[in-house]
């Protein structure tokens, strides 16, 4: 047994045919949540498959507790308007009441559920996610294809260590993830729009296989490649490795055959691709190690591994059994970590750094705004969760990028940098939820109604909105943070009447601000 295989220790796996709420699998989650303790979630919400991932991780080793996996081809439930069918919807809402059954009880707080590339196209994805949550009993959050990118090289690099410059590929059901990366660093991520799933349904339609639809299926994904072959040229890198399913499946196709150990060759590739041809289709074809849920996806997953060899100079790669599920529950301890410590400096941390350099924040400013924006929101909420309040510090921090673009109207510069940028360490759902308190900075609240009728959210973008307008002539105009308060949905701002004598133009502008939340009905403003 290989060191990698003693640190993930046992598998606990479905494939395909889900076991019932009512089977012993499905039954095994422990009844209370203390039960718990040290336990850490993943759920990938994949194009092809869902997976869930249980481990532990104790002084920097990996320990797996479970792996369930389903065939749920939600990626192949797209029509031809860009919408998830009621078909692929209801496979995966059952899938997350399975799971959801494994983890009666998990504290929140110990679970991460992340979905890729399909529903970050889906059209009806908002409408799938609601449902979903609601079945899962947890969040979901949609993470961009550079951090699935981040994720999936977290976790090879950890239970993989190496010390040199390596290629990690990762082939899902609609998008494919390249990384260049030395030690635990990522160099260079990215995602592109190509997957076993989208790519058999374009060029083999039915499971029909020939010579000519494999090559244009390789020249297809090779266009996808082609603007990424000097950025991730060989000479940068000293070994590939192949993450996920298409990876996993084609080297045990060619250990079963005797055609390799393991390792993924291009005579490897040639050789399973003629199996392909010669069977004239996925049905017909018979070899040793291929499961049936792998049929319908094998030929896009071939192409997309001809390419990549062909395009970046792949002489061999060699499949790891680490992935997006094991990078999440890393990603998830150094939260729970930072969160513990409140003062670790995490991915995100850093990003929201190099945002700051990158977009010439005025940093005295944002730290200002910062400072008072979460004295007034800890005065408001209660015990205020530490993701939420540091949310309102990250767009404290950001508040002001849309600067680089124009000073006019900057707020909404702003907002839409932070809702479509690449932030390392973020999900594209986070950053949403940031960029609407961002957006909500400053003037008319009827854009962010929606946001408002969230009570906490509505404190967030209140204790911003004041953070500016008492910082707004780029100075403190108060020495200490003003007293608030906040009884059922009406705050409550107290000020020294000193001050407000001195500062007719403060006293304007938050009389113009309690008007403002006087018009949206939910929250209101009071002046003391």
């Amino acid at each position: 047994m290989s060191a990698h295989d003693t640190v993930l220790g046992q598998d606990s796996v479905f494939d395909g045919a889900v076991p019932p709420l009512s089977s012993p699998m499905a039954q095994a989650a422990p009844a209370h949540g203390t039960h718990w303790r040290g336990v850490l979630a993943a759920i990938d919400i994949g194009s092809n498959s869902f997976r869930l991932e249980l481990a532990q991780i104790r002084e920097g080793e990996y320990r797996r507790i479970a792996y369930l996996k389903d065939m749920v081809r939600l990626g192949g439930g797209i029509d031809s308007q860009g919408r998830l069918s009621p078909e692929a919807v209801g496979r995966g809402l059952a899938c997350l009441a399975r799971f959801r059954q494994r983890l009666g009880g998990l504290p929140a707080v110990q679970l991460r559920a992340v979905a890729t590339q399909t529903l970050r196209e889906a059209r009806n994805r908002d409408d799938f996610l609601a449902r979903a949550e609601q079945v899962l009993g947890y969040p979901i959050e949609v993470i961009s294809g550079r951090e699935e990118a981040r994720l999936i090289y977290a976790g090879v690099s950890r239970l993989e260590p190496a010390q040199h410059a390596r290629l990690v590929v990762d082939i899902g059901g609609r998008s494919t993830e390249l990384i260049l990366g030395h030690g635990q660093t990522p160099r260079l991520a990215e995602s592109f729009q190509v997957g076993s799933v989208s790519l058999s349904e374009r060029f083999f339609p039915d499971g029909r296989c020939t010579e000519l639809a494999f090559r244009q299926a390789q020249t297809a994904a090779g266009a996808e490649f082609e603007e990424a072959v000097q950025a991730f040229s060989h000479e940068r890198w000293t070994d590939a490795l192949g993450s996920s399913g298409t990876a996993s499946a084609v080297s045990q196709l060619l250990a079963a055959n005797g055609r390799s150990d393991g390792d993924i060759t291009p005579d490897g590739l040639r050789w399973c691709i003629r199996q392909c041809v010669a069977a004239g289709s996925v049905q017909a074809l018979s070899l040793e190690g291929l499961r049936d849920e792998r049929r319908a996806v094998l030929p896009g997953g071939l192409a997309i591994l001809a390419a990549l060899f062909a395009e970046f100079g792949i002489a061999e790669l060699r499949p790891t059994r680490a992935a997006l599920r094991q990078g999440v529950v890393f990603d998830l301890a150094e939260r729970i970590r930072a969160e513990r410590e409140h003062n670790s400096q995490g991915w995100r941390d850093d990003t929201v750094a190099d945002l700051q350099q990158r977009f010439q924040v005025d940093l005295q400013q944002a730290r200002r705004v910062q400072v008072l924006a979460l004295a007034l929101f800890d005065q408001l909420v209660v015990e205020p969760p530490f993701e939420a309040r540091q949310e309102l510090a990250w767009a404290a921090d950001l508040h002001e990028i849309g600067m680089s673009v124009s000073h006019h109207d900057h707020h909404r510069h702003s907002a839409y940098l932070l809702a479509h940028i690449d932030a390392p360490g973020f999900s594209q759902s986070q950053q949403r939820r940031i960029a609407d308190v961002v957006l909500g900075q400053r003037g008319g609240l009827r854009k962010i109604e929606a946001l408002l009728a969230q009570p906490r959210r509505a404190v967030q973008v209140l204790a911003l909105r004041l953070a500016v307008l008492f910082c707004h002539a780029r100075c403190v105009l108060l020495e200490a943070p003003p007293h608030i308060t906040l009884s059922g949905s009406v705050a409550t701002l107290t000020l020294d009447p000193a001050w407000a004598a001195a500062n007719p133009r403060g006293m304007y502008l938050l009389r113009e601000e309690a008007q403002a939340w006087a018009r949206t009905g939910d929250l209101t403003l009071q002046l003391g």
